[in-house]
């Protein structure tokens, strides 16, 4: 069980991270044009604290993942990431208020139900 906190928290993590990337581009704005009009666009995304923040913590989330790939099978911990879907719908919902249609709630359930099935007896202990 220890094993699978240890996934959930990094799938968490992996999440505050998009969020955290999502709170920095909302401020920046949107990115478009051609590669010379991007560019001070990306280096003021780069700069901002939220940005620099998401990518702190997915850099954290990196080091978490080698902890358990090397208690987990990989069969097993990499579909448990797309939990981090279902993260992510409910956050982008309630914290930047965003639609999410009676479809991706139906989605995230399934993804529910895949993951419980890929993980049925691994997390026993």
């Amino acid at each position: 069980m220890k094993d699978f906190a240890l996934l959930l928290f990094n799938v968490i993590l992996s999440v505050l991270g998009q969020i955290l990337l999502k709170q920095g581009m909302n401020q920046v704005g949107e990115i478009s044009g051609s590669f010379q009009q991007m560019a001070p666009k990306l280096i003021q995304a780069l700069m901002n604290p939220f940005v620099i923040g998401g990518i702190g913590v997915y850099g954290s989330t990196t080091l978490i993942w080698l902890v358990v790939l090397s208690r987990i099978k990989l069969s097993v911990a990499y579909p448990m990431i797309s939990l981090g879907y279902i993260f992510s719908i409910l956050f982008s919902w309630l914290l930047f208020k965003e639609d999410v249609p009676k479809i991706r709630v139906l989605g995230a359930f399934v993804i529910c139900i895949g993951v419980y099935l890929v993980s049925m007896g691994e997390f026993g202990d």
